[in-house]
């Protein structure tokens, strides 16, 4: 492990010197491709909200990969299925069971759309908000293309939503490679900004799922923490 951390933060010091362009809010895609160093694979973009802008997986497209991408915004579903049409591209919500979900609506094809939480169902009017089917990863994966497939690659950013999602994939089934999960440390004032608490990781509730699923951390890019499956890690 030490040796891939190494040299991730050897590449992403040369990555900020280097002109290669980079589709993710945080530059994570261009940090996924020089993990796997290949032009085919098998992605799952939870919360994709846009095709190409701000997009963990485009890149990987581009490349020549394939995969899923879902999200609770219809019309962003509507762009996906424009520019990614040898996708899988799904309007639904992802937890840990299959139900109805309500979700504050900001805007279509906000970025920042959200499942209404205890936490957050006060910030808003309920004239933004919206109800969704929800469904379990382990669900969309058993009735898409990809059923019997080596999954490379599955980003998660669904606005504080993400333990759910994990709670309902089956990670010691699938074994994704890489998984890079949005973490919002509550405890800063400022989240999704700059540096967290390492111990505010190690202590939260997705970093123990993780390790307690043959994952460990190699980094983390602002808001963005990047889990190796130990097997791949391994390889």
């Amino acid at each position: 492990m030490i040796n891939l951390i190494k040299e991730l933060a050897s590449y992403l010091n040369r990555k900020i010197k280097s002109k290669k362009i980079s589709y993710s809010l945080t530059s994570i895609d261009l940090v996924v491709d020089y993990i796997f160093k290949k032009n085919n694979g098998i992605y799952i973009d939870v919360g994709c909200n846009h095709p190409v802008y701000n997009n963990n997986t485009y890149l990987l497209n581009q490349k020549g990969w394939v995969g899923i991408n879902i999200d609770i915004d219809k019309k962003s579903i509507e762009l996906f299925n424009l520019f990614r049409k040898k996708d899988l591209n799904i309007n639904l919500a992802i937890s840990s069971k299959k139900t109805i979900l309500e979700y504050i609506n900001f805007h279509e094809k906000s970025p920042i759309n959200k499942i209404k939480t205890s936490e957050n169902q006060n910030l808003h009017s309920s004239e933004n908000v919206k109800k969704i089917k929800s469904d379990t990863l382990d669900s969309i994966i058993e009735k898409s293309p990809f059923k019997n497939k080596k999954i490379d690659f599955v980003s998660i950013d669904v606005e504080g939503h993400e333990i759910e999602v994990i709670k309902g994939f089956n990670l010691k089934k699938y074994k994704p490679s890489i998984i890079v999960i949005e973490y919002l440390d509550t405890s800063l004032k400022k989240i999704e900004i700059k540096n967290f608490s390492l111990q505010n990781i190690i202590n939260s509730e997705i970093y123990k799922l993780m390790i307690n699923n043959n994952y460990h951390m190699v980094n983390w890019l602002h808001s963005d923490l990047i889990f190796a499956h130990n097997l791949f890690r391994e390889n």
